[in-house]
């Protein structure tokens, strides 16, 4: 009686133990809509100031300081795909089927991600529970060896899937659950990899000038973008997603913040009209006789300047803040671009420069602006042909200085959008030069990566120590050092 009674209570105590407000099982598409939200990178973020696109002049929100600290992994999300692809299963969807596709770019951009910020990262022996709690952790080159190999299954599985006119994705609120639009995201994506590693051009075991071009010189094999129409991008609307900008808190951060002068005087120099669309000018310089219509009636501020220096100057009218009748008009903004069209262009007219395919680098490049300025609206048949004729704009015959063209107009077009994109490109290649002075802190230099997640120090501390050691030659974890992409 005493063990059956027992037994009683224990059946009794696990089925009490179930929460039945948290399901067991969820459709694949709910856990796609939630990972997909991670991917988005808001405008107006810390990172579009740290992009130097913006600043603030009020110190009890913001400042420009580059004294990162510590970040933090994905492996959240990267459980939340496995788990994905667990429903996909479950629910009895065949093995090659869109959540598995997609899920297969979604590690990849995972991990790409974790290792821009921080360098090595575990992989191998990663996401193992219980039976491995201490990973090792993989080398920055093996992790986008693996990101590659990942891009291109995701690619192949795709194509089988638009060939079988599979219509089973859900839950995609970015592209409208259309596998041919995300194919071509993830082929864009791909060659962002690729140029990213551009240090690395030599290396054999990479060969990513081969893997680049036949990207470029295959497109029934790897579709790109080919117009604005096909960005990844996150869009608002007035009720759930409001833009982060809009008339609810104008009075917050309408003065408070203001334009950068690595942006709009960059725009200003170039006499680019998306400094009419971006900014409003500073309101000295309508003082002093100057119409909204005159480049020079706008000005940025320097990252680098003190925040004391940066609040005066804006309270005297000096700097241009951002644009009240673009960004607090209304909730809806513009749609934030995560993967985007111009900067295919761009990526493609760098490849072109650097030797590493064949084609009209002056056509990508001339493409990448005009695109860009579509999607800020301003108009390229009222503006295109005085713009052009600037020795400045126009593309030159010098490679070197064709180059930094390229990376130029990348940058002004990353305005607002696609997350890190435009710190990782100045990284990579120093251009634009972004601004430091006293404002910016760690000693006026532009830190090069984050610290590795606290609690590594403590629950991984022999891999983690073992990891600093290999790619810095010592156990610190430095916010200056150089991780192996960048050397």
């Amino acid at each position: 009686m005493v063990f059956a009674v027992a037994l009683s209570s224990c059946q009794k105590f696990s089925e009490l133990e179930k929460d039945p407000n948290r399901p067991g099982e969820v459709p694949p598409s709910l856990v796609f809509t939630n990972v997909l939200y991670s991917v988005y990178n808001s405008p107006w973020s810390d990172e579009q100031r740290w992009n130097q696109f913006w600043c603030s002049n009020y110190a009890y929100y913001n400042d420009q300081q580059y004294d990162w600290t510590t970040t933090s992994f994905d492996f959240t999300q990267l459980k939340n795909v496995n788990q994905m692809n667990a429903e996909a299963k479950r629910v009895g969807l065949p093995a090659n089927n869109p959540y598995s596709a997609l899920g297969k770019f979604l590690k990849a951009y995972f991990y790409v991600d974790m290792s821009m910020r921080l360098g090595d990262v575990p992989l191998t022996e990663a996401l193992k529970s219980l039976d491995n709690t201490k990973p090792k952790y993989d080398s920055q080159k093996a992790v986008f060896k693996q990101a590659l190999v990942w891009l291109d299954e995701s690619n192949a599985d795709l194509q089988l899937l638009i060939n079988g006119l599979d219509k089973s994705l859900t839950g995609d609120f970015m592209l409208g659950n259309d596998l041919a639009k995300w194919q071509k995201v993830v082929n864009t994506y791909k060659l962002r990899v690729l140029i990213t590693l551009s240090k690395k051009e030599a290396d054999t075991d990479l060969n990513i000038k081969k893997l680049f071009a036949d990207v470029v010189s295959n497109p029934s094999k790897y579709p790109v973008m080919t117009s604005l129409d096909d960005n990844l991008k996150f869009t608002y609307n007035s009720s759930t997603d409001k833009y982060p900008l809009n008339q609810d808190n104008y009075g917050q951060t309408a003065t408070r913040n203001n334009m950068s002068a690595t942006y709009l005087n960059t725009l200003v120099s170039l006499k680019d009209p998306r400094t009419f669309i971006v900014a409003d000018p500073a309101p000295a310089k309508i003082k002093a006789g100057l119409t909204a219509s005159d480049y020079n009636a706008y000005v940025g501020a320097s990252s680098g300047e003190s925040l004391d220096d940066m609040s005066t100057k804006m309270l005297n009218g000096e700097y241009s803040a951002i644009s009240k009748s673009k960004y607090y008009s209304s909730y809806f903004g513009e749609p934030c671009i995560q993967i985007g069209y111009s900067e295919l262009c761009f990526n493609i007219a760098e490849a072109i420069n650097r030797g590493w395919i064949s084609g009209n680098a002056e056509d990508y490049y001339t493409k990448g602006i005009q695109a860009s300025w579509t999607f800020h609206g301003a108009s390229v048949d009222a503006n295109w042909s005085s713009y052009y004729a600037q020795g400045a704009v126009k593309y030159s015959s010098t490679p070197a200085t064709a180059l930094t063209q390229i990376l130029t107009q990348k940058y002004l077009a990353f305005f607002q959008n696609s997350g890190w994109e435009a710190y990782y490109n100045n990284r990579r290649t120093g251009v634009p030069t972004f601004l430091t002075g006293p404002g910016t802190a760690n000693s006026a230099r532009i830190a090069k990566r984050w610290q590795y997640p606290s609690s590594e120090r403590t629950t991984n501390a022999d891999n983690y120590n073992a990891a600093l050691s290999s790619q810095f030659g010592s156990q610190t974890d430095d916010i200056n050092s150089e991780m192996w992409i960048i050397k």
